[in-house]
Parts: C-alpha cells; structure tokens; sequence
C-alpha cells in the first residue's frame, strides 16, 4: 500500500516546570499516512507520528525501526495467552526464572517448526500442534473406556481365570502403548531411522 510522509525536525524542551534549567532536545518527527484513493481530503485521524531522537535518522529507516516492534508484540502475545509465560503455580523466584526460559523454549521450538513446514504464520503451526495434543488426549481417553468396557467383558467369561483376565489385559495394554509409541515416533528404532534421513 502506498504511504505518504512528511517530516519535520524541533526542538523539545524536556523541562517539566518552568523553575527547571530548559533541556532543549532535537527530535525528527514522521507523520506518516496511507494514500485511500476513496478519501479525498485526510482526516487528522488518518495520520500517524513516529519521533526519534536521532535527528539525523531517514524516513525508511525510523518505519523500519518501528515495524521491529511488531515481533516483539506477536512473541509476549503468543508467551502470555498460549505458551504458559509466568503460569506456574510456585510463587518462587526461581519459578519464575525458570518460565521466562521455558517460555523462550517454547517460542523457539516454534519458529523452527514454523520454518520447517514452511507455515506461513507461527499461530498457524500452534494451531496445527494443540490440534495434535487435543486428539492424542482424546484418544487417551477414549482409550480408558474401551479398556473399562474389555475387563467387563472379560469378566463376564466364565471360563476366565483371575490370571487370564489380567494377562488378556496386559497383552492389549502392551498393543496399545507400543501403537502409540510408535504413531509418536518415540521408539528408538524409528528415532534411529530418522536420524539417518
């Protein structure tokens, strides 16, 4: 979109009263607006100022400076709403340490994960992850109830010893957790496999 701007270069006294030595400070002001070909006249609504003290500073650059401000914004947006930043229940100084640093993690392991997949937006990969740890939860849970519903059947069988049950029990928890393990890719064979890729 195009931009139009205009800047001026005063002189701004810092003093806060007028018993105060004056402290006269250069500062560039940049005001900055969209061009609406659907707006003729600009309101004083439409503008936007930007002010530095390094006088000397281009247009390009101060707007470049500011747009820096932005990942800075999208980063404690996603620490504080998503990735548990000062969270923890501990009211330590240490815990809180501990969640600046995990936060950070999280944040990073984002943006490479955003990198790899080659994302568009990091909320996008976020999504994609919660998504994720929503149907293994489920999944979790729904397999306690089918395990719940197969001991019931299981003690309905008559000719079932106590042992049987607990066996036919344990072979189907074991099926499970190494299905698991493996759509998780957290089995040491698939993890070596991987590694050689």
């Amino acid at each position: 979109m195009p931009y139009q701007s205009k800047s001026i270069v005063v002189e701004l006294n810092l003093a806060t009263t007028n018993k105060e030595p004056s402290q006269w400070v250069k500062v560039k002001l940049l005001f900055v607006r969209s061009i609406n070909d659907e707006k003729q006249q600009a309101s004083k609504h439409d503008w936007a100022l930007f002010l530095t003290t390094d006088s000397q500073l281009n247009d390009e650059a101060m707007l470049e400076t500011y747009a820096l401000r932005w990942g800075i914004e999208v980063y404690f947006k996603e620490a504080k709403q998503k990735l548990g930043f000062l969270k923890e229940q501990s009211r330590h100084y240490s815990a809180y340490i501990a969640s600046i640093h995990l936060t950070g993690l999280r944040f990073c392991l984002l943006l490479f994960a955003k990198q790899e997949e080659g994302a568009a937006r990091l909320s996008d990969v976020r999504n994609g992850f919660e998504e994720s740890l929503n149907c293994l939860n489920f999944a979790s849970k729904l397999w306690g109830l089918f395990k719940a519903l197969i001991a019931g059947a299981l003690s309905e069988i008559v000719n079932f010893t106590e042992q049987d049950r607990l066996n036919v029990m344990e072979k189907i928890e074991q099926t499970v957790v190494e299905f698991f393990t493996q759509v998780m890719q957290m089995d040491s064979f698939t993890l070596r496999q991987e590694a050689l890729e």
